[in-house]
């Protein structure tokens, strides 16, 4: 193992990094390529990652308008698990869970994948049929799934307030214990690293700005550094996919909507697992920093705000107090919003599109980040085959012409 002095960490200290090595390049966009990513979010960049690792298709570009990690890849509570109701979604999100596993390794770079357990309460006896029911059609599928009781959950989470005179006393809980955590700007920051050093061009402050379509196949993108040709393009823009879609004259079924979080001051370990509440409304995680990683619901508007907003974030503390009312004492940190768009289904898209060779991946609602590796593998596959797989095949667009929805609405208690 290297070793370093004191002197030596100061002099890094100092130096502000500039003599340490980038993690990817910073190349001039080519005048075309094999495909083009559109979203350098975990998505977009485990898309292009993928393309070049599984398909051998590395004449690729990423583009994001912003910087890489900038977007709502950095806008979440970073919460990873698969016990959704629905086979479809469950086996999608089980698949992720997979790479999640041994993504770190994958990548060589540590992502921090902490499977710490996620705990999704119940408060009536309502919420206890719906996480048996969810529990069984998860073990059907092959994914680990508990029932837990008060007194259970208790033992795990001594903090936790399970008093029956509780508001919302807690009746029980599912567990899935290889759910957990992950740190979201690793995961940005390694999936960039790997697909750089297979040939793909990060190109960051890139902004695209209109979709070339000829004869009905999209030919290219126009963006804020010139126009740039591909033979397929894969839109992975959370938050702004309809803006995308309306550049190549399509109307997607999705909304847009500000979601809210919040985090602590650090304080010492107090949480070790992630506890979930679909009636009170509320999910925490405590982070390795110690901070209280707190998230709330959407807006009820629709927007593309990236800011905090009071009355949904007052809501999610009053929960929280409620399920812990000894971080009642605890100061807030800072709060932020990210950008979803959400299906009428709660479901994703990704899928081929009425253009030739254009395709998107979008409408994850509030179950994004967990699905990064999977949700890049299976988009991956779509581009490199124009077809999809099998378990990206019942999200195509035209389920919702064929009435073929996959309704995970409060299916799986709080859908983050």
């Amino acid at each position: 193992m290297k070793r370093y002095s004191a002197l030596g960490l100061l002099r890094n200290a100092l130096d502000y990094n500039r003599n340490w090595p980038a993690a990817w390049r910073s190349p001039e966009p080519k005048k075309s390529y094999d495909a083009i990513i559109v979203g350098g979010g975990g998505h977009g960049l485990a898309t292009a990652y993928y393309l070049a690792r599984d398909h051998g298709l590395r004449n690729v570009a990423v583009l994001e308008k912003g910087w890489i990690g900038g977007g709502n890849t950095g806008r979440n509570t970073s919460i990873v698990r698969s016990n959704y109701l629905w086979t479809e979604a469950s086996l999608l999100y089980e698949k992720s869970l997979q790479l999640w596993e041994g993504l770190s390794r994958d990548l060589n770079y540590n992502v921090m994948f902490s499977q710490r357990g996620v705990y999704n309460l119940g408060h009536s006896l309502q919420d206890m049929r719906d996480i048996e029911r969810r529990v069984n059609a998860n073990r059907l599928n092959g994914i680990d799934a508990e029932v837990l009781g008060p007194a259970e959950v208790k033992r795990a989470i001594p903090c936790i307030n399970t008093s029956p005179g509780a508001r919302y006393p807690i009746l029980g809980a599912s567990l899935q214990r290889r759910g957990g955590v992950a740190r979201h700007d690793a995961v940005a920051w390694g999936f960039a690293r790997a697909a750089d050093a297979l040939g793909v061009d990060i190109i960051e402050q890139c902004e695209v700005t209109g979709i070339e379509v000829r004869a009905g196949r999209a030919v290219g993108v126009a963006t804020t550094r010139g126009a740039i040709a591909a033979d397929r393009i894969g839109v992975v823009v959370a938050g702004n996919a309809g803006v995308l879609a309306g550049m190549a004259g399509l109307r997607l079924p999705i909304e847009s909507h500000p979601l809210q979080a919040f985090v602590s001051e650090p304080i010492r370990p107090v949480l070790d697992t992630v506890v979930m509440s679909g009636a009170v409304h509320g999910y925490i995680s405590q982070s390795d920093k110690g901070e209280l990683v707190i998230g709330a619901g959407i807006d009820a508007y629709n927007g593309y705000g990236q800011r905090g907003s009071f009355p949904v974030i007052e809501h999610a503390m009053q929960a929280i107090i409620e399920l812990f009312p000894a971080f009642s004492r605890v100061r807030m940190l800072r709060l932020w919003g990210g950008i979803v768009d959400i299906c009428p289904d709660a479901c994703p898209i990704v899928s081929k599109t009425p253009v030739q060779g254009l395709y998107f991946n979008c409408g994850w609602g509030t179950g994004g980040f967990k699905a990064t590796p999977g949700s890049g593998w299976v988009f991956a596959h779509t581009l490199a085959h124009d077809r999809p797989h099998d378990l990206n095949a019942p999200f195509s667009l035209d389920r919702f012409a064929s009435g073929a929805l996959i309704d995970e609405h409060g299916a799986a208690a709080v859908a983050h």
